[in-house]
């Protein structure tokens, strides 16, 4: 029997990436997006064709109703979620705290700190041994941002991603001796849309410049580390963050 991922924001970007990494690698694929059904149709053709089942389900993963909804969807199209991976996120407008408004940072909150709290309730639910799971893995990403602040652009995402990985410190504890693993990832800037979108699409070439490895990180590299905290190479590994930066 295949295993049962759920990605969050799966239509662009590092999402769209894991999906498809999953999918390779035997997994069927639940998919959410927020608005480019085009974009996520095509995420799930790739995936079916790497011979996997696979859904896609809009939803904002801000609001609980549309989480229980993709939790369902799966429910019923797939079978009981067996990993999670929460990577839908936001970050909001470049500018310094005194520009910074309210909506923004409610936004901010709600969508990368409600929606993974969210995601892993409902994971919790249909994973833990206590409820008559099987057990599982949940896999949060988290930013650099979350321990560097990332003064003078986005202090409200940083706080935000502090929030993810204390949320995975705990979660990672409290649910072991239920058979989930929870993990995050520490994200270096990545090669997506988010920048541009944003506000700072330059952005990507200056965080280049200062890296290591001389480069931005791509997609992939993201989702290779998600796939093996997924994996049983990772069994012994819970609420851990591992960096994925090339070396920055």
């Amino acid at each position: 029997m295949r295993p049962i991922v759920i990605v969050t924001g799966a239509s662009h970007g590092i999402g769209a990436a894991t999906a498809r990494l999953f999918a390779a690698d035997g997994y069927d694929v639940c998919i959410n997006y927020l608005s480019d059904a085009a974009a996520a149709s095509s995420v799930v053709e790739d995936c079916r064709a790497a011979g996997a089942r696979a859904i896609a389900v809009q939803g904002d993963v801000g609001a609980i109703e549309d989480i229980q909804a993709l939790f369902s969807a799966c429910d019923d199209a797939l079978g009981r979620v067996t990993c999670m991976v929460n990577n839908a996120g936001i970050i909001g407008k470049a500018g310094r705290i005194e520009d910074l408004q309210p909506a923004t940072l409610e936004g901010t909150f709600r969508v990368n700190v409600f929606g993974v709290m969210y995601c892993i309730q409902e994971a919790a639910k249909r994973m833990s041994t206590r409820r008559g799971g099987q057990g599982g893995t949940i896999v949060n990403m988290s930013s650099l941002a979350s321990y560097l602040g990332s003064p003078n652009e986005y202090v409200h995402y940083a706080a935000s991603k502090g929030a993810v990985e204390s949320i995975t410190f705990g979660a990672g504890k409290e649910l072991a001796p239920e058979g989930i693993r929870v993990n995050a990832i520490r994200v270096g800037t990545t090669n997506t849309r988010i920048h541009t979108q944003g506000g700072n699409p330059e952005r990507p070439a200056r965080i280049a410049a200062a890296t290591p490895m001389g480069r931005i990180a791509e997609p992939d590299d993201i989702a290779r580390a998600a796939l093996w905290l997924a994996s049983p190479g990772s069994g012994f590994v819970t609420g851990t963050l591992i960096t994925v930066s090339g070396g920055l």
